[in-house]
């Protein structure tokens, strides 16, 4: 007999739509408005938090669903929007600056699916909302950066080729290095000029002493301004990756400015914490025969300058930067022997022969750890833009016992939350100029609730008319594809829900809509091939076998080529057209499934090994 299936065949697609109506079914129970508080700078979350929290959202009359103190982090869910924006104002301004008060929304998942590891969509922000921060790269800083190390460059070099020189100053956007005479000046001159062709060197006096001046050419100006935005573009990349944010958005606006779109988080204070810090690390030798008191006082010597450890205690460092952190390529938070928080640092290759060769030199001598961190001013700058004040810690300062190589350790720090935060700023890469958050804009939920409802509007639409069209045109085989299509929907939203970069958009929602016309596409074509056969005067259960055999390779043809295009779409996309690529994958590849296996399965039970005088199609 003809069209029989067997047992395992059955369970199969059984299986497949139970798991996918599992992990799709957290999507029915929404999600609740929220607030998320976090430390800033390794400031503890304690119990005392949450009951002050408490304590002033009773007082202010907002009623709220639940206050919940995990991993060092407070979530206070709300029964609506209004409620959660007013209490993020008032819990803000109760907490003040050492904590982070952050919009979200949490799941409402029950228990037992999150135990499945079953979770909602992830929602791009122009349906969930989430966060916009505009960033802003100080330039000024970054060719300061070069600056300072070209004057480090100059001294090595001349020194190495025996040429005296007076003095290595910044001036005028540019480098002076100034001699006793005019001799020793001009075999810099041709020296310098040979080594450095991106610099435009000209003879420039300092009073009576003959001197050499450099500037950056035109082309490496840009070049370095553009090689600052690029690399912190590329940082803060690395910085949502540590994050775990699906589909961000992250992109350059103007010359000095990028763009950073936060969607379908579940962290939203943490990523403002991570985000919005700009730190790295230097190490220094410390300035053992200056005199602290008249440091104090003012008179610091040339090569040095006086910073502060965390106590207030003056230290006197060289200028001169032993290594930053851009050669930083893993570091992880630990405790020491003594269970005292410390960052274990892992070196690249040129950063761990720098440290090995300087260290060996520099053995017994005490070298200070540097953490500097940049923040925005009040002030701002003639165009508009703000200042950003540079501050500077001394984590602590270390004898060299030895020469050290590519891994080694920082202790010091206050507490192991600050040491995970440093050690994850320091993984995520050291910015090369310092960047901060100019603008911020939290998108609420309710922004995206219109887009929602329109698109759940024309999904809901596209399916009744087909539903309609199906019904009418092939009666019961109609309800059969009716019900693939429904099985189809459960699957696409089931698996982009499991999978972990998966996040529904507006396209996103265009694609399922498309993939709804689609997925009936392949029945048709068997339903028509079936139609054909009885008319060639088939038996009917030949025609059903005929009909699903031979549609095959055309369903395939079809879907495979479409398959592709969306494979490129996702390749090359960004953003929504990623969005639109993923839905059109997965819909595809489910269609396939429902509109082959899925109602063959359905036919087969219902007329498959049956004698039948016609066939309801």
């Amino acid at each position: 007999m003809l069209n029989r299936y067997p047992l395992w065949k059955y369970l199969m697609v059984i299986a497949v739509i139970t798991i996918s109506f599992l992990y799709a079914a957290p999507n029915l129970f929404g999600e609740d408005p929220a607030l998320q508080v976090s430390g800033s700078r390794g400031s503890q979350v304690t119990t005392a938090v949450l009951a002050q929290t408490q304590q002033r959202l009773n007082e202010a009359g907002i009623e709220i669903k639940s206050a919940v103190l995990e991993d060092n982090q407070l979530l206070v869910r709300f029964r609506n929007t209004d409620d959660q924006l007013k209490g993020k104002d008032l819990i803000a301004q109760a907490l003040g600056d050492d904590y982070i008060t952050a919009l979200n929304l949490a799941p409402a998942t029950p228990h037992w699916l999150e135990a499945i590891g079953a979770g909602p969509l992830k929602l791009g922000l122009d349906l969930r909302g989430g966060v916009h921060f505009l960033m802003e790269v100080d330039m000024a800083e970054a060719l300061n950066r070069v600056q300072e190390q070209r004057i480090q460059d100059f001294r090595t070099d001349l020194r190495e080729k025996r040429l005296r020189y007076s003095g290595v100053l910044t001036k005028d956007d540019g480098t002076l290095v100034v001699f006793r005479d005019a001799d020793t000046r001009d075999q810099a001159l041709s020296f310098l000029r040979g080594r450095y062709p991106s610099l435009v060197f000209s003879e420039r006096d300092n009073g009576d002493n003959p001197g050499l001046f450099a500037v950056m050419s035109e082309q490496r100006l840009k070049e370095v301004k553009e090689y600052a935005l690029q690399q912190n573009i590329t940082i803060i990349r690395n910085r949502v990756n540590e994050l775990g944010v699906a589909e961000p958005l992250v992109q350059r606006q103007g010359a000095e400015r990028i763009v950073v779109q936060l969607p379908g988080i579940q962290d939203t204070a943490r990523a403002k914490e991570i985000l919005g810090a700009t730190a790295t690390l230097e190490f220094r030798l410390v300035d053992e025969k200056a005199d602290i008191a008249a440091a104090n006082a003012g008179r610091i010597p040339a090569n040095s300058e006086l910073l502060r450890d965390r106590d207030g205690r003056p230290v006197v460092l060289h200028k001169r930067i032993i290594l930053t952190g851009e050669h930083i390529v893993d570091a992880s938070a630990s405790m020491d022997e003594f269970s005292r928080p410390q960052v274990n640092i892992s070196l690249d290759a040129p950063g761990g022969s720098r440290m090995a060769d300087f260290t060996k030199d520099n053995v017994g001598r005490p070298m200070a750890t540097v953490f500097t961190e940049y923040k925005t001013g009040e002030e701002r700058n003639e165009d508009g833009s703000r200042q950003f004040n540079k501050q500077q810690e001394v984590i602590n300062v270390a004898t060299i016992q030895s020469r050290l190589g590519r891994s080694f350790r920082i202790t010091g720090i206050d507490s192991m939350a600050e040491a995970q935060n440093l050690s994850l700023l320091l993984r995520a890469g050291a910015l090369i100029a310092p960047i901060q958050i100019v603008e911020e804009r939290t998108i609420g939920p309710s922004l995206g609730k219109q887009n929602i409802e329109n698109g759940m509007m024309a999904m809901l639409y596209g399916m009744l008319a087909v539903v309609l069209f199906m019904m009418i045109y092939y009666r019961k085989f109609g309800l059969i594809a009716n019900a693939a299509l429904l099985a189809n929907l459960v699957i696409i939203i089931g698996v982009m829900s499991m999978v972990p970069g998966a996040t529904m958009t507006l396209p996103g929602i265009a694609g399922i809509v498309l993939t709804i016309g689609m997925s009936v596409d392949a029945n048709v074509l068997i339903f028509e091939r079936i139609r054909e056969e009885l008319r060639d005067g088939r038996g009917i259960q030949q025609a059903i076998h005929i009909g699903y055999d031979k549609a095959l390779g055309t369903i395939a043809d079809a879907n495979i080529t479409t398959l592709i295009t969306a494979i490129i779409l996702f390749a090359v996309g960004t953003g929504p057209i990623k969005g639109f690529a993923v839905t059109l994958m997965i819909g595809i590849l489910a269609s396939m499934f429902t509109a082959i296996v899925g109602t063959r399965a359905l036919v087969n039970l219902f007329w498959g090994g049956k004698r039948l005088s016609k066939l309801s199609i």
